[in-house]
């Protein structure tokens, strides 16, 4: 195993999938709240219910478009980087990550696209039961991917077999803790995600004194009210991740609490159970990853305590142009705590790919440094690329505003559901 085409091998890996990562947090949570929001709006036939599900509605169609290819480019890496994990671990992990595949590309794109072309097509129950199917396949995704990564973090329901992992127990692994824990931690992060998303996008039309001030106070409010909540089922199951990592990951438990006594201790049973080695991860990335997630953590916490009592009062919501800088500034907070958490997550495991089973060493494909520098840069630049359009995108549609074209749209003279009606733009 050549050194540098490990560590190339491991950048590429970190910069896809943090990048396809930051994709899926916004696409999962708006993707709740566009369904929630749909849901009032056929029950209740409000024209401004409506246009709320279409103006966030194109926002998330943009973000899973350019988030759904980033998804597609990234799997490529486990065949052509990672072969060892793969003819090791495969017949275990890639089971959840084929069902995975199936659940994302086939019925969950196949209703979205259903819901995207279905306006003014279906009747509102059934259009609406199109984006519920979406979000649940979304939550179904998110589930399959979190038990490949719970298996890699915390091995169960597994026998050896010439060599090689197979699956002996699928309920085990189907219910991990180590899986089912960090599922609802991504959940509650990914409806902060869109919470702070929806503040900030809502707060900069405020901020400019826009004439559609009714719709984007609607929004901050919703964005601010979904945000508390949210951070609060995501530090509930982040606390009981930390309460069981000393059992299932003790040496990145003692990294992170700097028990420096208790490394050595854990590092020479690990060399007394698996051989010579180094087994502590790197401090830097460990702890570092912890500390700004807790730190943008408390960031969150005082913004959302404070947003959620401003909230209440509604000429604060349109006027108070001091919080509408700070939601505008508070919306990397969320990505940057994910971020964090998952470098956390992952870094502190080595030097495992499969806890206690397989080295990251061990993993890696035997391929020379030149091509894994060239894949490097493919990929990187590919990702890079992916993320500006996606931005530029979601930017230039956000200060569009809730305009009468894009989603839903209706060409016809006279829509048949007057709920679904966009009047006409006061820009």
């Amino acid at each position: 195993m050549n050194q540098d085409v490990l560590d190339l091998a491991r950048l590429q890996f970190a910069l896809t999938a943090g990048g396809h990562f930051l994709f899926v947090a916004l696409t999962l949570g708006l993707a709740t709240v566009v369904a929630v929001l749909q849901t009032k709006a056929a029950l209740g036939g409000k024209a401004l219910d409506a246009r709320l599900v279409r103006f966030w509605g194109q926002l998330y169609v943009i973000n899973y478009a350019v988030g759904i290819v980033t998804g597609i480019v990234m799997e490529f890496q486990f065949g052509m980087s990672w072969s060892g994990l793969t003819h090791y671990a495969g017949n275990v992990f890639g089971a959840s990550l084929a069902v995975e595949t199936i659940v994302a590309f086939f019925v969950e794109s196949t209703f979205l696209g259903l819901w995207i072309f279905g306006w003014h097509r279906f009747n509102r129950w059934v259009h609406l039961a199109m984006i519920w199917v979406v979000t649940l396949t979304a939550y179904l995704s998110a589930y399959w991917i979190l038990v490949s990564n719970g298996f890699l973090n915390h091995p169960v329901g597994h026998r050896t077999e010439g060599g090689k992992l197979v699956l002996d127990d699928p309920v085990a692994v189907l219910t991990n803790p180590s899986a089912l824990l960090a599922f609802g931690h991504i959940l509650g992060g990914a409806l902060l995600t869109a919470g702070f998303f929806m503040a900030g996008v809502s707060a900069y039309h405020l901020f400019r004194r826009t004439p559609e001030w009714e719709f984007f106070g609607r929004s901050l409010r919703i964005g601010v009210f979904l945000s508390l909540p949210a951070l609060m089922l995501a530090a509930v199951l982040g606390g009981l991740q930390f309460s069981v990592l000393r059992d299932f990951q003790p040496m990145k438990s003692a990294v992170f609490s700097q028990k420096t006594a208790e490394i050595a201790q854990i590092q020479a049973d690990m060399v007394a159970r698996f051989g010579p080695g180094d087994y502590v991860p790197s401090e830097a990335w460990t702890r570092g990853g912890g500390l700004v997630m807790l730190i943008a953590f408390a960031l969150m916490m005082y913004l959302t305590l404070g947003g959620a009592v401003l909230a209440c009062f509604k000429k604060v919501v349109y006027r108070f142009r001091l919080w509408h800088l700070l939601l505008m500034a508070a919306v990397p907070l969320p990505y940057l705590a994910m971020i964090a958490g998952w470098v956390f997550r992952e870094a502190g495991r080595q030097p495992w790919v499969v806890y206690g089973l397989l080295r990251t060493e061990d993993a890696v494909s035997d391929l020379s440094p030149g091509t894994m520098r060239a894949s490097l840069i493919v990929f990187t630049a590919l990702f890079a690329l992916l993320a500006v359009l996606n931005a530029w995108l979601l930017a230039r549609h956000a200060r569009r505003g809730p305009v009468d074209s894009g989603l839903g749209h209706d060409d016809r003279a006279e829509a048949d559901d007057p709920a679904y009606a966009l009047p006409a733009a006061r820009y």
